[in-house]
């Protein structure tokens, strides 16, 4: 539990409601650690449970949930409305009370599951809270999986995998022969990356500060790679596309790194923004986008859960989105030493064991 913004997580026992009619009790196996976790700890009003790349084993259902039942295996992901217009046609990503059911650390009626020595705790982040070792989630949060997967393995699929893969995927979806840059070589963007791979495109360049990432990525299907510290980044990605790229993705949430990304573009270039980061506003010389670039903004890979996350975990199994390569174990108990490990950048994806 966080007790102060920005303060280290602190382990503690808290009381846990039963899932309510359109509920369900998890009983949480594994929960990766995400930079939206970080990004929110820092302001996140407290008491509050946080963590949203939870798998784990169904454990009650309430008496309308009719997708999972007692036993079945499940990763955990966003949840939405599902009455809006764009839940209804298929778009919950883009749910237009997405911020309340998932931001609020509330319940869409302003309660909470969660309870500390009698104080409310802000939880149901992302339609979760799993950095717990129980979990009452909305239905709509809740994907079933194949029993023979690695459960272990499944937690970051929720989030942080399907939104690299999905923008890719999902949103640009390269054609083969083209070219796109992969700006931020962390989980998201190493997903994008082996997106990008399996979608054919011939010149996959990731880029970012820390050489060990870039070369990690490189096992992963980028065929170039740009040292942003080396300098000269402009120069180096013109070498590596002169026309310009058809495609680039941001994970990294800067200004800065999202304008060199659009200016890489060429004509009807498409840049993905996925990365929440830093900054708190992006801007660009007007003529950078001219030329038909379209520069679209991307929340958890545009997916719809239910379906994608079944076929990433398929991919995965047969050794085609070989993202287990990127996790480091830790105990749950150790979630600080975790969350220093992520900040770092000594980890590709830390995940947290029960």
């Amino acid at each position: 539990m966080l007790e102060q913004p920005g303060q280290p997580f602190v382990l503690t026992e808290v009381d846990l409601d039963e899932p309510r009619p359109d509920e369900v009790l998890v009983r949480v196996a594994a929960v990766g650690i995400c930079g939206t976790d970080l990004e929110f700890a820092g302001f996140f009003p407290t008491p509050a449970l946080l963590g949203h790349e939870g798998s784990g084993i169904v454990e009650k259902v309430g008496a309308h949930v009719t997708s999972v039942r007692p036993g079945d295996h499940v990763a955990m992901s966003f949840t939405s409305c599902g009455t809006c217009a764009l839940c209804r046609t298929g778009s919950p990503a883009y749910c237009r009370s997405f911020d309340t059911v998932n931001f609020s650390g509330r319940r869409p009626d302003g309660s909470t599951a969660v309870t500390h020595e009698g104080r409310e705790v802000n939880a149901h982040f992302l339609g979760q809270s799993s950095f717990a070792s129980h979990v009452v989630a909305p239905e709509r949060a809740v994907v079933r999986i194949d029993p023979s997967l690695d459960l272990l393995r499944a937690g970051p699929f929720g989030c942080g995998f399907q939104t690299g893969a999905g923008g890719v995927l999902n949103v640009l979806q390269p054609r083969p022969g083209s070219s796109i840059a992969v700006f931020g070589a962390g989980a998201v963007g190493v997903a994008a990356v082996i997106a990008a791979s399996l979608s054919g495109c011939e010149v996959v360049a990731a880029v970012d500060v820390n050489p060990a990432k870039l070369e990690a990525a490189r096992g992963f299907g980028a065929t170039h790679t740009v040292d942003s510290l080396a300098g000269g980044t402009a120069e180096q990605l013109a070498a590596l596309a002169p026309g310009g790229f058809d495609f680039v993705i941001d994970t990294t949430g800067r200004e800065d790194v999202l304008r060199t990304a659009v200016e890489a573009l060429g004509p009807l270039g498409r840049a993905g923004v996925i990365g929440i980061g830093p900054s708190e506003s992006m801007s660009f010389e007007w003529r950078s986008i001219l030329n038909g670039r379209t520069v679209t903004g991307v929340i958890a890979g545009s997916s719809l859960p239910q379906l994608f996350l079944p076929q990433l975990l398929e991919l995965n199994a047969k050794g085609r989105f070989p993202v287990e390569k990127m996790i480091t174990y830790f105990p749950f108990e150790q979630i600080n030493e975790a969350v220093a490990a992520v900040r770092s950048g000594s980890v590709g994806k830390a995940v947290l064991t029960f």
